[in-house]
């Protein structure tokens, strides 16, 4: 489960938090979606995750272990998965992979899709709406309430096809 959750932290790149709260309920795997509700964001917007084939296809294999209970990656101490992850487990299985705080933590995946995402020439409003940053130009946020999900769709597929490919090097 730890592993799953280290993958599904690197495909969508969400925070932390997010990930481990993430519900069974919020998860649409017909539409390929999962669908953060705003009570759980950071910005108290909801916000809609494309999932690319590859999260898709892990989130079907955990359904079998975890899909009777409430979180999609509940805490192993929790009997009937009403209780979520803690939120130090990704950090800790980072930490026995050998990468110290200065190479990788839980919330590096964010930055580390940020940065490759934008070497691999994607908008950087695409990019911005996928982390869920808000616009700092108070103007253009007062007007532009564009969600880019068609965009996010294709770049969340290209960015766990590009991560495959680096588990086939």
């Amino acid at each position: 489960m730890i592993r799953s959750a280290l993958w599904f932290s690197a495909y969508n790149f969400a925070r932390p938090g997010e990930i481990r709260k993430a519900e069974w309920t919020e998860i649409d795997l017909e539409a390929a979606e999962w669908r953060i509700p705003a009570e759980k964001m950071k910005m108290r917007r909801p916000h809609i995750v494309p999932l690319a084939r590859q999260a898709v296809r892990l989130l079907v294999d955990l359904r079998g272990p975890t899909g009777c209970g409430v979180y999609v990656f509940p805490s192993q101490r929790s009997t009937k998965g009403s209780v979520p992850m803690s939120e130090n487990t990704v950090l800790y299985a980072l930490r026995r992979m050998e990468f110290d705080a200065t190479e990788m933590t839980a919330h590096g995946f964010r930055g580390m899709a940020s940065t490759r995402l934008n070497e691999m020439g994607w908008g950087p409003d695409v990019i911005e709406r996928q982390l869920t940053h808000v616009e700092g130009n108070k103007v253009r946020a007062a007007y532009n309430h564009a969600e880019y999900l068609a965009e996010r769709r294709e770049m969340m597929q290209a960015w766990a096809d590009w991560l495959e490919g680096l588990t086939q090097e």
